[in-house]
């Protein structure tokens, strides 16, 4: 029942998500075991087959059935004909799949540089004191064009740092060795989640989210994300680094049509939780001006209040799933979810929330004049893909006929800070010009960092500035490794921190 210009959503009255409003967000909430994921994977091929791509982070598994069609069976013949769903059929949607471990879909990796101090600060669990000692080796790396691409790129950064604090005091402050300390802590933690696996190249050429098909469906990106889910801080972190990337990738479309893509948050109160107040303005701003960039953004969580009023006044379209209110918290959730709603004197939005049954919503989505429609109480249209999630073979299926086949399983590491520290070294001449014009470093300065042990061996090593060059020139080849430039969240602040 859905035309070109819009999604049919549920009935008995018809509902529909309209593509031209699509992109100013939307919300999806629900109690466990409500039908949330079900309305996901709805939304989903419906932008799909509408020609938008969609990117979704399948922490269970089961989200994986849109790429294979549906079967019938008696629940959704019962659901179809309550609907009069007169031509429903099942098909397949075009489905490329993505894993940070590389294990169940095509490996993501981001380089350090792009990720950026802020975000890695938060990823780290810094405090401000050892936030800003990272945001200093940050900017000492960027203004001698030393590329961070990987972990051992930042960790050699900071041994260097921290042994020559003194040549940088002048120039850049003051920089803590407990700080520095901290942050290599920190790293190594990273390091046995697997965090290498992330951080390198090649990193991830963002146009790769933005296919279609050759009948003009949106493909719909999967994160494999039941093993990124066990590292919730690293989950979310990743998800705001993928937002905000796309932010600074796309141009200006306005308000088009269509959108260009539809980016699902699933579990999306790990995204707010614990999140200092400066990331938590700068998301709100992407969040708002990212609509322009032609992108909705479907958080999908258990209740409202899981997101902060400022992120849920920037959601136009909402499907409500059923809340249980057994506690005094649990009636506050049910009360706020109903204030959310543009009331409808047939529809007790508050005692609705409560008696809905497993796929059924309260909904209310944006008309042609951007007005959020009066609340409707409906039966969820079932997805016409599989339910459920696709078998190990299947999956290996998807993997060998991607369009990126090939393209990102084999890491490179290619010349960055790591081997130009390593280098410069093991020739005993300064890595970094001294601020202070402080002697050389000490050929043995790198020697008790993992990996760096051992004297260099090969050809000559190039001068500095020959070395900084030839790395420049080879950054710039790279999109997501160019000179080093960071999207909204990873941005060295303008007005940053003076206390070290």
């Amino acid at each position: 029942m859905s035309d070109p210009q819009s999604i049919y959503i549920g009935g008995p009255k018809p509902q529909y998500l309209l593509l031209n409003r699509a992109n100013r967000h939307g919300l999806i909430t629900g109690a466990t075991g409500t039908g949330k994921t079900v309305t996901l994977q709805l939304l989903a091929e419906g932008f799909s087959r509408a020609g938008v791509p969609v990117f979704a982070a399948d922490i269970k598994g089961d989200l994986s059935g849109i790429s294979q069609p549906g079967a019938d069976n008696p629940k959704i013949s019962d659901r179809v004909k309550k609907l009069k769903l007169s031509d429903f059929s099942f098909f397949a949607n075009p489905t490329t799949c993505w894993d940070v471990f590389g294990e169940q879909g095509h490996p993501v990796r981001a380089t350090i540089s792009e990720m950026g101090p802020l975000l890695l600060g938060r990823l780290l669990n810094l405090n401000d004191t050892q936030e800003g000692v990272l945001t200093l080796v940050f900017k000492i790396a960027d203004d001698n064009q030393l590329l961070l691409l990987d972990l051992k790129d930042l960790q050699s950064m900071l041994q260097y740092v921290g042994d020559h604090a003194k040549d940088f005091q002048t120039q850049y402050g003051n920089i803590s060795a407990a700080s520095i300390g901290a942050i290599q802590r920190g790293l190594l933690g990273l390091q046995q989640q697997g965090a290498e696996k992330f951080f390198g190249e090649p990193a991830l050429n963002l146009d790769d989210l933005l296919q279609t098909d050759s009948q003009g469906h949106g493909v719909i990106n999967l994160l494999a994300a039941d093993k990124l889910y066990q590292s919730p801080k690293v989950y979310a972190t990743f998800l705001l680094w993928l937002l905000t990337s796309l932010f600074e990738h796309l141009p200006e479309v306005g308000d088009p049509d269509k959108p260009k893509l539809v980016f699902f948050f699933d579990e999306a109160h790990l995204l707010f939780t614990d999140l200092p107040k400066l990331i938590e303005d700068k998301v709100v701003q992407v969040v708002r001006l990212i609509r322009s960039k032609g992108v909705g953004v479907y958080f999908v969580t258990q209740n409202p209040l899981d997101i902060p009023q400022t992120v849920l006044g920037q959601v136009g379209n909402r499907v409500q799933h059923a809340l249980r209110a057994f506690t005094p918290q649990d009636q506050k959730a049910v009360k706020a979810a109903a204030e959310t709603f543009r009331s409808n004197p047939a529809v007790n939005v508050e005692k609705a929330i409560t008696e809905l049954a497993v796929g059924e919503a309260l909904v209310s989505f944006l008309d042609e004049k951007g007005t959020p429609g009066m609340v409707e109480r409906a039966l969820v249209c079932p997805p016409h893909s599989q339910i459920g999630p696709i078998t190990p073979e299947q999956r290996q299926q998807l993997i060998k006929n991607s369009v990126v086949a090939g393209v990102y399983e084999n890491a490179v590491d290619r010349e960055s800070a790591f081997e130009i520290l390593r280098s410069r070294a093991a020739q005993g001449t300064p890595a970094v010009p001294a601020a202070s014009g402080q002697a050389p470093a000490s050929p043995s300065w790198w020697q008790s960092i993992p990996g760096m042990s051992g004297s260099s061996t090969g050809r000559r090593g190039d001068s500095l500035p020959e070395a900084m060059a030839k790395s420049a020139v080879r950054a710039m080849g790279s999109t997501l490794g160019r000179q080093i430039v960071r999207g909204v969240l990873g941005s060295l602040l303008a007005t940053s921190r003076s206390r070290r």
